[in-house]
């Protein structure tokens, strides 16, 4: 097996050098989504919950892109820049995965990228 680099039109860029997912067999990683919208470059307004409601956006743009999708997610985890924003987090996270929820970590973290105050990754399978 090899692994095949995702690129996403949909989400932001890579601020590194890093790819913003990887392939390989049935899976799919993903590297961790900021809060960035990806038309402005900037992080969205609006605080924790704004920034997690982008962040899936962008986490499900790159799934797409790698022939996936969010129903497919068989693990998540989500860095907080303070676990004071976890209920608020969880709140939006909750749109986005209704059923069938995928393993979950969330923990916090001294700093993220950017100042960002939250980031998300994710394991899926490609396919049904």
């Amino acid at each position: 097996m090899q692994k095949q680099v995702v690129v996403a039109e949909n989400a932001p860029k890579a601020i590194g050098p890093y790819s913003a997912g990887v392939k390989i067999g049935n899976f799919v990683y993903t590297a961790g989504q900021l809060g960035i919208d990806p038309q402005a470059g900037g992080f969205v307004d609006g605080g924790i919950e704004a920034q997690t409601r982008q962040a899936l956006k962008n986490l499900r743009a790159v799934l797409e892109a790698a022939g996936s999708s969010l129903e497919n997610v068989v693990k998540t985890t989500v860095f907080l820049r303070d676990l004071n924003d976890f209920a608020a987090m969880n709140g939006v996270y909750a749109e986005f995965f209704t059923e069938n929820f995928p393993a979950r970590s969330a923990v916090q973290v001294a700093r993220l990228p950017l100042d960002a105050a939250v980031e998300i990754e994710a394991v899926a399978v490609i396919g049904e």
